[in-house]
């Protein structure tokens, strides 16, 4: 994704600016929440790339034997996915969108296979979006992880923290 800025003025007009919504928060499969407030910081617990209840793509990037692989340009997608949902979780402990001020920290973790290095690449659809939603407020530390397996097969997983006015 190339990074999008617009003259919008708050983050939720930026977003619409970009043609997103927030989506509702999954329901955790734990025993966890999907986002803590303490302060003027929210944490999110790691959310996968689910649209309407259901995992988007599943399996590592890179290649594998039996071609079950998901390509380098889908998993950036898939990790704007997470970002979206991470940001809905955010939003929805801090009183709504409008009143996070800036994302602290990213941490992206992507299943891939032991030759592939671009998590990087991956997570930038993550960070991008970040970004694009909140200006040079949406600048932030990160870490892009690669592991054998996320939970339910998931492709990428990303967790943030965001600051709250």
């Amino acid at each position: 994704m190339t990074v999008v800025t617009t003259d919008a003025a708050t983050p939720s007009q930026r977003l619409a600016a970009l043609g997103l919504t927030l989506p509702a928060v999954p329901p955790p499969a734990g025993a966890y929440v999907p986002a803590r407030r303490h302060g003027e910081l929210v944490w999110t617990a790691g959310q996968l790339p689910l649209v309407d209840g259901v995992l988007a793509e599943t399996g590592p990037v890179g290649a594998v034997a039996d071609g079950g692989s998901v390509p380098a340009e889908r998993a950036t997608d898939l990790a704007r996915i997470c970002a979206l949902n991470a940001l809905a979780a955010a939003a929805a402990v801090a009183g709504g969108l409008d009143v996070l001020t800036g994302v602290v920290k990213v941490v992206g973790f992507v299943a891939s296979v032991p030759a592939f290095t671009g998590q990087p690449a991956v997570i930038n659809g993550a960070s991008d979006l970040f970004v694009a939603v909140f200006g040079d407020a949406g600048r932030h530390a990160r870490s892009a992880v690669g592991v054998s397996v996320l939970p339910l097969n998931a492709t990428v997983e990303v967790e943030l923290v965001v600051t709250v006015s």
